[in-house]
Parts: C-alpha cells; structure tokens; sequence
C-alpha cells in the first residue's frame, strides 16, 4: 500500500490524524503524518518545512496543509517524490482524494430555456438595458425579454433590438403593441410575448412577414382556459410556431388551480412546447427565491416545460435568473436518472450549511489545551463562542461580556487587533444564528453568493 506523508502543525495533529486514519483504508494508503515543530500549520512555508523535515522511509507523496505558502520547488529539490498542496480545510480532505460529496460526474446538462426579463425596458438608458443583458447572460440567461410599457409606444425598440442581436443576444419582445412587436421583429427579435384572441390579426401577418418567428399563446384571462384552446386552434390553422403558456398565478389567486392548467393542457397537448413565467411566485411571494425556483423546476421538468420567463425585480429575487440556472441542472439530473435532488447542488444552500462540522467539547478542550502562542482563536459550534490562545480560554453566548472580558486580561491589545476580532465574533455569531459553519479567517458560505474573503493573515504579510 502506498505510504503519503501529511505534513501539519502540532494543533492540527489530532484531528489530522482521525481524518486520514479513516480515510486511509477507504482510498487505498497508509497515512504518516509529520508534526513540524510550530503550533499553526498554516504559518508554514516551503522553505522552512525543507529545513526542518526528515523524509520517513518509502514514502511515495507529499502532502502539505493548503495554507502553506512557498514554492513547492523548495521540497522537490531535497526530497525525490512528488509534493503537492491538500486543501486549505480539513474537512475537505476526502474530496481531494476523490470521495465526491457534490455533483456526479455528468452532472449540469439541461432542456429548460430561460427568458431573462428586462421590466420597463423603454425607460432604461441603453448603457445600462445593456449592461442588465450582459449580467443576465453570465447567469444562465439564453434569451433576453423585453418588457415594454402598455401606456406608450417605444419608438427606440428597433434599435435596442438590433444592438443586443449584435452582440450576440437572442431577443423576445412582451408587447402586446403591434407596432413595438413588428420593429422588434424587423430588427431581429424572434420570439413574441404574447398571442390571445385579441391580436391573432397581427400575429397572422407577423407569420406572413417572418416566417420563423415565434409566440407566446396564451389564455385571453386565467380563469378562462377555453380562450386558449381557441388561440393554440388559430396558430395551428395558419402554422406558425407557437409555445404556450396557462399562465401561473400567485398564492391566493388561483395559484394551485394554475398549477392544475399546465397538467391538464399538457395531458390534452402532449406535444406543444410549453412556457411559464415563474414571476408571480418569486416576485409577489415574502420569501427568497431560490427554493421557489427549485421547486417549480422540478415542476417543469416532470412536465416536459422547457421554457420559463424569470424576472428580477423584487429585491429578493435579484439572483433570480442565477437560481432557475442552477435549479435547471438540478431537476434535469434528478428526473433524468430518477434519484432525488439532494447533495447535488451545494451552490443552491445558501441560509445554512449544506453539513455542519463541530469539534465536540472533548477535542475542542484538546485544541485549546495545546495552544501556547498569544494568537487568538475563535471556534463557534454548539449554540457558543470560544476565544482563545495560551494564556486564556473564554466562551459564552454574548461577543461584547466576551470582549470585555479579553480586555481585562490583554493589556497588550490594540486597536487593530481588536477590530480585527470583533469582525471574527460578528461572522461566528452569525454562523450560529443560522446554523453555519465557521472557519477563522474565512468567509461565511453563502451558495453561489459566496464571496472570497482575504484573509488577516494574508494581508499582514502582504503589508510586512
């Protein structure tokens, strides 16, 4: 069996130990672990290990804590085996050897489109429609919507439309202005949103005018699906392509007899492309949006609706477009090989942590037992906070009696390094408030939210 070298601080020691004492065996080695003679693993460089490490015999592999820097060069001219960097958490241990936890491989195919709203278009500089557009497409978007204003004509959608096909954009026009439709059209729009029995004149010359263009059929109101039977009966007559859409309502409108449209129009209509704007949920619904947008991608993937219109208007859906993205591959996996949608999309868990991982009070005592330096760790796990380094050990539920505390005990302590762990306290009573992991000198994990934290000890040695 092959023997890998894991080199760690002696802080780190016990729990490196546990972990690749259980995963050893698993993946096929035999773990050596080198306890270098400093308490914090992530203080070492690659020079320093080189001078003070002595290779153990048949090693075949080198692993070193992610956090340390240096050039790996450093090792490889002393030692003649491979040397490489493990991640920065522990935890992610078992990934790094291959033990998947997230999605499987294949994973991130779909069959939804998505129709990425622009509300009041014509008010919008275009500077700023195009720079929404642009934002749209790196979340997923396949195709920008104009949304028009009823009360007035655009007169500059001809152009607007020209601009984004130009850069590369698949546009629908949501007008129900036959002239604002037909410039659109002229200048490159496709698809058209929407067609009832009150403008099935104008969509008859639109077919005779741009053949491959599309709409969007759908009911001349909700509460009257018969209109749409009508309209799907029209635009088959004349052949022009058409999705349709029963249109979903929001909760206490009629929501769960809409959600009962689309399984009876899609029982009676097997084979029509379907459509459906998912905004009267996320938009008019007090709750984020990521979990509405999983669910009724699960909804339109069961029923063979491979379109939706989202929109991100509401300040609880600004990352609309981004969620159905990630929900899209979600659902299409999950119905396509039949297991259920979960630990498959970790960047959808976005409020709490898709696994939480404590020390536990015996080796959370051990941890802190064996710190000899004055540098301050925060561990919060278990509904508390700890703070501490080799002259004290404080833990409570409340930051500021924990602060003054320190205080009375540190007269060394200066302004920066109190801002420095008041910021600390402030992310891990934000980590137990709502059941997410807190890793010192990190950011919090927020799902595809998250945003990458330089750490304090980085920028202290950048700034040396």
């Amino acid at each position: 069996m092959r023997r890998i070298l894991f080199i760690t601080g002696k802080l780190a020691e016990p729990s490196l130990r546990r972990m690749v004492d259980e995963l050893g065996p698993q993946v096929g080695f035999e773990p050596v672990i080198a306890t270098m003679p400093i308490t914090v693993a992530a203080l070492l460089t690659t020079n320093w290990v080189a001078r003070h490490l002595t290779l153990p015999e048949n090693i075949e592999r080198i692993i070193l804590p992610g956090f340390c820097r240096g050039e790996l060069d450093e090792l490889t001219r002393h030692f003649p085996v491979p040397v490489e960097r493990g991640p920065k958490e522990l935890r992610d241990l078992p990934e790094y050897f291959g033990k998947r936890s997230g999605p499987p491989p294949g994973y991130g195919n779909f069959n939804i489109e998505i129709l990425a709203e622009i509300n009041h278009a014509p008010r919008m500089h275009r500077e700023d429609l195009i720079r929404q557009a642009e934002k749209y497409r790196r979340d997923g978007a396949d195709r920008i919507d104009l949304g028009c204003d009823p009360a007035q004509t655009w007169n500059a959608v001809g152009e607007t439309v020209r601009d984004l096909v130009s850069r590369g954009f698949r546009v629908s026009i949501d007008s129900f202005n036959a002239v604002e439709v037909e410039a659109a059209l002229d200048a490159g729009a496709d698809l058209v949103l929407s067609v009832n029995r009150g403008n099935l004149d104008a969509a008859a010359r639109w077919h005779q005018r741009f053949p491959h263009v599309e709409v969007v059929a759908i009911p001349d109101s909700p509460s009257e699906p018969e209109t749409l039977d009508f309209t799907i009966q029209a635009l088959q007559a004349i052949g022009m392509r058409f999705r349709i859409d029963p249109i979903l309502e929001p909760i206490s409108f009629g929501f769960a007899a809409s959600l009962g449209r689309y399984l009876d129009f899609r029982r009676r209509y097997p084979e029509l492309p379907m459509m459906m704007g998912v905004g009267n949920l996320t938009e008019l619904t007090d709750v984020d949006s990521a979990g509405i947008n999983v669910l009724l991608a699960g909804f339109c993937q069961e029923q063979q609706i491979h379109s939706i219109l989202a929109t991100e208007v509401i300040h609880w859906a600004q990352s609309a477009v981004k969620e159905f993205d990630l929900a899209r591959k979600l659902v299409h996996y999950a119905v396509t090989n039949r297991v259920l949608p979960k630990r498959l999309e970790p960047n959808l868990v976005m409020l709490r942590d898709p696994k939480r991982h404590e020390l536990g009070e015996e080796a959370l005592r051990d941890l802190a037992s064996r710190v000899t330096d004055r540098n301050y760790r925060i561990i919060a796990e278990r509904g508390e906070l700890h703070l501490f380094n080799g002259m004290m050990h404080l833990r409570g539920t409340d930051p500021f009696e924990l602060f003054e505390q320190l205080l009375e005990r540190d007269a060394k302590m200066t302004p920066g390094h109190a801002f420095y762990l008041g910021y600390e306290l402030s992310k891990a009573v934000t980590a137990l408030t709502l059941g997410k992991n807190y890793t010192q000198d990190q950011a919090l994990r927020w799902g595809f939210l998250t945003i990458p934290e330089r750490s304090h000890r980085s920028r202290a040695t950048s700034d040396a």
